[in-house]
């Protein structure tokens, strides 16, 4: 009769003991916070008539000098983006407009994932860890000023703030993710990372944090109450 009992107890327990193990958690912005700009660009390619997935096979393509790179490094301005980025869809054999894709960055604000990350920041420390770029309205590059002040209020919830644009370094290079945890006085075992992209989340979990890789933000949510041992939502 009392064993249904007991394995709660047990469980609570067992989950409890994860939340001991951690120190931080470090969260991605655009696509984690924010609804992914992946959404976004298919609806640009539909709209431009390119094929689909066309401005994230661009992206993939010479990853570490790419427009894309090199604008979230800060080598180039926006201009210089928009131009380099047009050319080299043009050596795909088409046409796009890099100014349209740079307003295409921000997404929405995931209302669960705010509470998430308030809850969370109750228990352990939290940080963002984001490749952007300047463009828009600070670290969310919004460019509304409604969403813009929106996006304000939830990055003003981290402790710290690690922007490529910044630091001249991006994800997926490790030096971002040792900053941070130097930043936060941290050791990578004692941290927990979430990110949309599993070529971000490699180099994290090399280091020594658990990673949660983020597709449904409610999914997500509960892999990391699992790891944290408590409620993140009601």
């Amino acid at each position: 009769m009392n064993e249904p009992n007991q394995w709660k107890v047990d469980a609570i327990v067992m989950n409890t003991s994860h939340a001991n193990m951690t120190d931080a958690v470090f969260w991605d912005f655009g696509g984690v916070i924010l609804s992914s700009p992946f959404e976004a660009f298919a609806r640009y390619e539909r709209e431009a008539g390119l094929p689909e997935n066309f401005i994230r096979g661009l992206n993939a393509r010479n990853p570490d000098d790419n427009a894309w790179a090199r604008m979230e490094r800060s080598e180039v301005s926006t201009a210089e983006f928009a131009r380099l980025f047009e050319a080299e869809a043009a050596s795909q054999g088409h046409r796009l407009n890099g100014q349209a894709v740079l307003k295409l960055l921000s997404g929405d604000i995931r209302p669960q994932m705010v509470e998430a990350l308030r809850r969370c920041k109750a228990r352990v420390r939290i940080a963002c860890i984001t490749n952007n770029m300047k463009a828009g309205e600070g670290a969310g590059m919004a460019r509304a000023p409604e969403k813009a002040a929106a996006i304000a209020q939830v990055m003003a919830l981290f402790e710290h703030v690690v922007e490529s644009s910044r630091l001249g370094w991006r994800k997926p290079d490790p030096r971002i993710y040792r900053h941070a945890c130097e930043l936060m006085g941290v050791a990578p075992e004692r941290c927990i990372y979430l990110d949309d992209l599993g070529i971000n989340l490699k180099p994290a979990r090399a280091m020594g944090m658990r990673t949660i890789k983020v597709g449904d933000p409610d999914v997500a949510i509960r892999e990391l109450e699992g790891m944290l041992g408590f409620a993140l939502r009601d």
